[in-house]
């Protein structure tokens, strides 16, 4: 099965809709098959007091609110169409999540395909009752979520027409950048038991190895951050991947998806096959044998290459026998 890799462009525009161009044909270039951003209105999202969180500080400084900060980063119905354009013609998927329910409706009227609840609107009621009822796929990521509120958003959503074949929910840490001890993966197949859903990681850690990981362990979706830079100014840049890496992550990514497409029988592989004759071995003779000498240890040996009695016989009771024969037909030889 073929992983869905989104490249989370997010904010990562920093305002700027020729900097969101670049970023779509960057993560068409890496081979993601989504990009994604994030449609919101400053106004809708955050009072004009909420703080900053502490990443977000880290990354833009201490001063201002959250609201400050969001607002440069909204993007306008213009520039959303522009990115859809841009979209088309680099053969990639538009994605956006959107933050309220305006924000959902606007996504939907713009034809996106599936609808992305971000984290820290899991409990957030009234947007999971608006996206369940677009009657679209739906991914949840769970950062900060325990077992019974993913259960509940779930419910909210199945109760609003979206069936639980259509929901993925990804594994997530919403710290950015995640710390490896934090990251807990196992909780995604805990995840997928518990629910009976598609599971798949939403990545914040710095690096690639983790969603390769989670692919291995059968994630079906992976999120990942994609910037231009890492040293841009702006909250996300520095726990996201630059173009190079996040190619090298997809490449990693396709091939465990190679890696795990085998049928599980253990058997020899069709590229094998031909190396059994060259690395194994067959019971030869150690030395000169003459008639009537009785085959032993002292006599026999096991040598490549592997087209004769196979040294499993060698203490089988019919082995004498066999190189009896063998030494007839001079299958035998030092």
């Amino acid at each position: 099965m073929k992983t869905l890799i989104i490249a989370e462009a997010g904010v990562n525009h920093n305002g700027d809709l020729g900097m969101a161009l670049d970023l779509v044909r960057a993560a068409a270039a890496a081979g993601a098959d989504i990009v994604k951003f994030q449609t919101f209105k400053a106004d809708e999202l955050t009072t004009t007091a909420a703080p900053k969180a502490e990443y977000q500080a880290a990354t833009t400084g201490s001063d201002g609110t959250q609201h400050d900060l969001i607002a440069r980063l909204e993007l306008s119905d213009a520039d959303h169409l522009a990115l859809i354009e841009e979209c088309r013609r680099q053969n990639i998927v538009f994605l956006s999540t959107g933050f309220d329910p305006d924000s959902i409706d606007r996504l939907v009227g713009f034809g996106i395909d599936r609808i992305k609840i971000p984290s820290g609107e899991l409990t957030n009621y009234a947007l999971l009752e608006r996206a369940a009822r677009q009657g679209l796929p739906v991914i949840l990521s769970t950062g900060m979520a325990n077992l019974s509120e993913i259960e509940e958003a779930i419910e909210v959503v199945e109760a609003n027409g979206v069936d639980r074949s259509r929901i993925t929910i990804l594994h997530c840490n919403t710290e950015y950048p995640t710390p490896m001890n934090d990251v807990n993966l196992r909780a995604m197949l805990t995840m997928g038991a518990a629910f009976g859903t598609a599971i798949g990681y939403s990545d914040h850690t710095l690096g690639i190895e983790i969603p390769i990981a989670a692919v291995a362990l059968g994630a079906t979706v992976i999120e990942k951050h994609l910037t231009l830079d890492c040293t841009l100014p702006g909250p996300d840049h520095r726990a996201s991947l630059e173009p190079d890496t996040f190619t090298h992550m997809v490449t990693a990514i396709r091939n465990i998806e190679q890696a795990l497409s085998g049928s599980g029988i253990k058997q020899a592989s069709q590229s094998e096959r031909k190396n059994r004759v060259i690395a194994r071995r067959s019971l030869v003779a150690k030395t000169a044998i003459q008639p009537g000498d009785v085959f032993s240890e002292a006599n026999l040996t096991a040598k490549r290459p592997g087209d004769g009695i196979s040294p499993m016989r060698w203490r089988t009771s019919a082995y004498q026998a066999v190189c009896a024969s063998a030494w007839r037909w001079r299958a035998c030889s030092y």
